[in-house]
């Protein structure tokens, strides 16, 4: 499969699948990286659809940069749209847990023909909250510390946690669907029934799936779940 090695703004990119009209934006989530696309533009290659991926901050290329935070990432996805839509007739998204968030946050007032999400994070106010019981950690001293690092790896950021009380997902156009695993340990499940029902979106449940799909038997449903929900013409 062709790949184009290029730079979107400051973003690091791989465009998959020979020219075409039609393209699946593909934003990873956390620990992940531009190249684990592949897989799915293995997939829709086939069909005609070239897939971009990028590089968020604080991953792949990009390591040693700091900003894995919204306030960072949200007008970066909106840059790698403007280049998107400059060259791409027809547009689709794909995005995993965090990375399915901070795309809501940036494109909802733009029309994406199709969305896959894999296990997003839907409600990021009420995450944090748990992590923060997670750690015994209240509101007033986040609030006084600013920044409290956990001992499960997660940063704890009273900056983080203002942000999304500011900028809640309000709106979501886009035809989506999710596929969600049951053993999620970072989403409850009635939070993203309640996301799906409120932006009808069509949700399938892997009871046996967790946070990160990565065993054979996860892979193989994420694989089945993609052949059923993806609505490509020849």
């Amino acid at each position: 499969m062709k790949r184009e090695y290029i730079t979107i703004s400051q973003s690091p990119a791989i465009v998959f699948g020979e020219q075409s009209e039609k393209v699946f934006l593909f934003v990873h989530g956390q620990h992940g990286n531009k190249e684990e696309a592949e897989a799915f533009a293995q997939k829709v290659s086939i069909k005609g659809w070239q897939v971009v991926s990028i590089d968020l901050p604080e991953h792949g290329e990009r390591k040693k940069e700091q900003g894995f935070v919204p306030w960072v990432v949200v007008p970066e996805l909106q840059e790698v749209w403007q280049y998107i839509e400059s060259r791409w007739h027809q547009v689709r998204l794909r995005a995993n847990s965090i990375g399915a968030w901070f795309s809501m946050l940036a494109l909802s007032d733009k029309s994406i023909e199709q969305s896959l999400f894999v296990s997003p994070l839907v409600d990021m106010e009420q995450l944090i909250l748990t992590m923060m019981s997670w750690a015994g950690v209240s509101e007033n001293r986040l609030e006084e510390e600013g920044i409290i690092q956990t001992d499960f790896g997660q940063e704890l950021s009273w900056a983080y946690l203002r942000y999304t009380r500011q900028y809640p997902v309000k709106s979501w156009k886009s035809p989506t669907s999710i596929l969600y695993g049951g053993k999620d340990n970072l989403t409850e499940r009635h939070i993203v029934e309640k996301f799906s029902s409120v932006f009808d979106c069509r949700l399938t449940v892997m009871e046996e799936g967790e946070h990160w799909f990565h065993t054979d038997e996860q892979l193989d449903y994420l694989n089945k779940w993609l052949e059923a929900d993806l609505t490509l013409q020849d």
